[in-house]
């Protein structure tokens, strides 16, 4: 159960950081206030998820799945460029998380 918090954890780490976008500089009320909530929840769950698993997996779980997902919407979203270096670099840190939740 820990991994499926960790992992809503992490959906709600790409939320905030796409939201961010939308808050432009916090100026926006309801994208401020939808932003803030998902970094909240975002963070109890991470530390919900830090009851049963260990500190340095669950951490970089999170944010690997962040900042992996926040990318991926990048591209979508943003039309931000989706180069095989930068694919290249979002395989490894999947790799990394894949890797971690093996060996924990």
């Amino acid at each position: 159960m820990a991994w499926v918090i960790l992992f809503i954890a992490g959906l709600f780490e790409v939320a905030w950081a796409i939201g961010l976008k939308y808050t432009d500089g916090f100026s926006r009320l309801w994208p401020s206030v939808g932003t803030v909530t998902a970094m909240v929840i975002s963070v109890v769950l991470l530390g919900w998820s830090m009851r049963t698993l260990p500190v340095g997996t669950a951490y970089a779980v999170w944010t690997g799945i962040g900042a992996v997902g926040t990318v991926a919407l990048g591209i979508v979203l943003f039309q931000e460029p989706a180069t095989a270096a930068r694919l290249g670099c979002v395989a490894l840190i999947v790799a990394g998380i894949v890797g971690l939740k093996i060996t924990a």
